[in-house]
């Protein structure tokens, strides 16, 4: 018996068809009543934006058909120039996206990642519940060896998928769903905590220093904000998952997670067991390991060592993966550049800098009231991932941290702090590029993960980011 199957909303009243009809309705209004403090240009940058991001964010039409929408309005428009509406397609993460399902398939193709699941199930035998707690701790763990989300999410994924089709959770069952959130969340949402392991804490942190000459401590950072966002959270992401995803495992299932030998047994047996193909593979897999782990030292984007890994891949001789028969969703590869080309464009027009403003005026903050101040903050960085993405709301409101500063009456480095609060409290799929790579490597929809991110962004705003400030306040931050 399998888990049951999930159900797809349907209905013309749906609520993101509301939605729709509002943003539409209010993208036609700022197109007859033009915002009189931008110009132009930004008006259209404005009116792309309400209608663009409404449509991704509701899933109401392909993703990757929207982004060919922002890419045709952008230019026909001349809201920006060609290099800017398609720079996502010069983008690291983009690339990274293509090496990773690259290293997926030859992980797949050679076996390996069956091979290392069955070592892997062992390691977390006993019920859903621990299978699911083990992904999310050991994704977390992760975060502090492997500097990048994509990275990790690369060199676990198709492992995780194999472990989910040993242990019998079919595509479409609560069950592989509940995994897959577990890998792909636990992997990327609260390991924004860990300073050099996700590519927003890279932005603000290269933003404060070219900025600011401000240096965060791995220590220092690691102590602000790993016992909320990063270990409270990590709990919370369990608990969500579990109430979302509860699968009900037949007993076979259960006795594929608990049977077999010790794991030092399974461990041995999988090594002593591995092919050509698959000890290539993993050699491979250990060498693009060791540069991502010292990347500090040789200076090579995670990108590029991925692309390298592919590249080998698919030479004569080496033959992991037959280049005749690569099978890349290209319009994954769109959707991404269109939602990187759109962050792109709202700081190439000067909208970022005119949106910080208006949230400030939503938000308005008064020196000694620090409470106020703090939730303002971290409001305005929340908000402004929703055009922006995750990566981009730093870099629109780093340059404004010194105005912020002034208003709040909070040390500068505080205010930087603040928006850390925000980019790791993401609702929607789009915000997050190892997000949406986790679901198209998956094959998993990326409406599932909405079922747990908002969730677990709503709590957080409501319950975790208010108990973080007892913790800032009790290490003197707002002093």
């Amino acid at each position: 018996m399998s888990s049951p199957t999930l159900s797809k909303p349907q209905g013309v009243f749906h609520p993101k068809y509301i939605f729709l009809a509002l943003m539409f309705a209010l993208a036609a209004w700022v197109l007859a009543f033009p915002v009189a403090e931008l110009d132009a240009t930004q008006n259209y940058a404005l009116v792309l934006v309400l209608l663009i991001v409404p449509l991704w964010s509701t899933g109401a039409v392909p993703e990757f058909l929207t982004a060919l929408i922002f890419f045709l309005i952008a230019i026909l428009a001349g809201i920006a120039e060609p290099n800017v509406v398609f720079s996502g397609f010069a983008s690291t993460a983009l690339w990274l996206i293509f090496a990773g399902t690259v290293m997926g398939m030859g992980i797949q193709n050679t076996g390996l990642g069956d091979r290392l699941a069955s070592v892997l199930q062992r390691v977390l035998a006993g019920s859903y519940e621990r299978l699911i707690i083990g992904l999310v701790v050991g994704g977390l763990l992760l975060g502090f060896v492997m500097p990048s989300s994509m990275g990790r999410l690369v060199m676990m994924l198709p492992i995780v998928l194999a472990l989910s089709e040993r242990i019998g959770f079919q595509p479409g069952t609560m069950g592989r769903s509940g995994i897959i959130m577990a890998l792909a969340i636990g992997t990327h949402i609260p390991t924004v905590a860990i300073l050099p392991a996700n590519i927003p804490n890279m932005v603000l942190s290269g933003a404060a220093d070219s900025l600011y000459g401000i240096q965060f401590g791995y220590l220092d950072y690691l102590i602000l904000h790993f016992p909320v966002l990063g270990a409270l959270k990590a709990a919370l992401l369990i608990a969500i998952i579990l109430w979302v995803y509860p699968a009900r495992e037949s007993n076979a299932i259960l006795a594929k997670l608990n049977g077999g030998a010790d794991v030092g047994t399974m461990a041995a047996t999988a090594v002593k067991g591995f092919s050509n193909g698959q000890t290539r593979m993993l050699l491979v897999l250990l060498a693009a390991l060791a540069l991502w782990l010292t990347d500090s030292w040789h200076g090579m984007n995670p990108a590029w060592v991925g692309l390298a890994a592919a590249v080998l891949m698919m030479m004569p001789g080496v033959n992991l993966v037959d280049p005749k028969k690569l099978n890349v969703n290209a319009t994954m590869l769109i959707f991404i550049a269109g939602i990187l080309g759109i962050g792109a464009v709202i700081n190439n027009s000067g909208l970022g800098q005119w949106f910080a403003q208006q949230l400030e005026h939503l938000f308005p903050m008064a020196p000694g009231d620090h409470f106020r101040n703090y939730l303002s903050l971290a409001s305005m960085s929340f908000l402004a991932t929703l055009p922006t993405t995750q990566a981009g709301a730093p870099a629109m409101l780093a340059p404004m941290a010194a105005h912020f500063a002034e208003t709040s009456g909070f040390a500068l480095s505080t205010v930087l702090m603040t928006q850390v609060l925000g980019y790791s409290s993401i609702m929607f799929p789009y915000q997050s590029g190892p997000l949406l790579m986790a679901m198209h490597l998956s094959g998993e929809p990326a409406s599932r993960v909405l079922k747990v991110q908002f969730p677990l962004a709503l709590i957080t705003l409501l319950v975790l980011v208010p108990l973080d400030y007892l913790w800032w306040d009790w290490l003197g931050m707002f002093d």
